[in-house]
């Protein structure tokens, strides 16, 4: 029995940013997956699966939202070990994700230490079972998907660092595009096979151009002369550790080998800034008035007559964190 079909990437109306970000880490998975925050009803797991075709025959597997870790990681199973002198190993979601895409829908509603362990594995593709002095080990390669909603939760900043890139979607896309996304959809909907074999030349001309980038990627080199440019871009970001910095040189490269260069210059450094440091940038720390030396109080100038005794106090420090914008969606009901 065939697979049903699926709605073809290059059939998806606008979100081309996210479709960008998609294809680079289809071009290059240890840029480390992709986060998309958006509401709902916004095709996020209609382009997830899509760019599983683009990576051939690779599987799509979605995590379940109440998997166990056994689920995610597998099991051993010890009786096995015992009686036949090894280690018999029924495989996880992990398993299954090995060379496609691995979609994780409401991440930010998962437990942490499965997201931990998730992008863990996503990092380095091997995938480790231990139990009772006995280890199972496999690969595990595949590119990480997650969605969520921030008004149903947020994910703890040390876990929204690990994802690669950080894509949001809009919830209101104009009446003309609303119109394209629903007339795709029903026509969809009325016949697949027949929607699919229309999109197959642009879906082709899709896969085709990321597996060229694939090729073409270890041609270009990680230059000094870009990395200095991230990472002074970096700084002025005030983003916390050093994971922007490879994340978006990795990314810069990927949309290099996407435009078919054999360097990375300016406007791939452009293309993909906001992607790396959307979810990682932190506001700069406002200037402070510098108190007297001495300690005495100032007395008040001409223009200050008459509104208080300011030099009375030092100044008192106020402490600041990071601060992310959340748009205004409808929670799930």
């Amino acid at each position: 029995m065939s697979e049903p079909a699926h709605f073809p990437l290059a059939a998806v109306v606008g979100a081309d940013e996210l479709k960008l970000a998609l294809c680079l880490t289809a071009i290059d998975p240890k840029i480390g997956g992709v986060l998309i925050e958006g509401p709902r009803g916004m095709a996020k797991s209609t382009l997830a699966r899509g760019l599983a075709d683009l990576l051939g025959a690779g599987p799509f597997v979605t995590l379940p939202l109440g998997a166990s870790e056994e689920r995610l990681v597998g099991t051993l199973d010890l009786d096995a070990a015992l009686g036949q002198g090894k280690a018999q190993f029924s495989p996880g979601v992990l398993a299954k994700a090995d060379g496609g895409v691995l979609y994780v829908d409401e991440v930010n509603l998962l437990a942490d230490h499965l997201v931990d362990l998730l992008l863990d594995v996503a990092a380095s593709g091997t995938n480790r079972v231990e139990r009772d002095g006995i280890s199972h080990r496999h690969s595990a390669r595949f590119v990480l998907i997650g969605t969520m909603n921030p008004e149903e939760g947020e994910l703890r900043p040390q876990l929204l660092d690990r994802f690669g890139l950080n894509v949001l979607l809009e919830g209101q896309p104009l009446p003309e595009a609303r119109g394209q996304i629903i007339r795709r959809r029903l026509d969809f909907d009325s016949d697949p096979e027949a929607f699919c074999a229309q999109w197959a030349p642009a879906q082709a001309a899709l896969r085709e151009r990321c597996h060229g980038a694939r090729e073409r990627l270890q041609q270009i080199a990680l230059d000094d002369l870009a990395l200095a440019q991230i990472t002074e871009r970096c700084f002025a970001a005030g983003v916390d550790g050093l994971r922007a910095d490879l994340v978006w040189l990795r990314a810069a490269r990927a949309h290099a080998a996407w435009r078919g260069a054999l360097a990375i210059e300016a406007e791939d450094i452009d293309a993909v800034a906001e992607f790396a440091l959307r979810h990682r940038r932190r506001e700069a720390p406002a200037p402070q008035s510098q108190a007297p030396d001495n300690g005495a109080a100032m007395p008040p100038s001409a223009g200050q007559q008459g509104q208080g005794q300011w030099g009375e106090l030092p100044p008192q420090a106020t402490p600041s964190g990071a601060r992310r914008e959340v748009p205004n969606w409808a929670k799930k009901p």
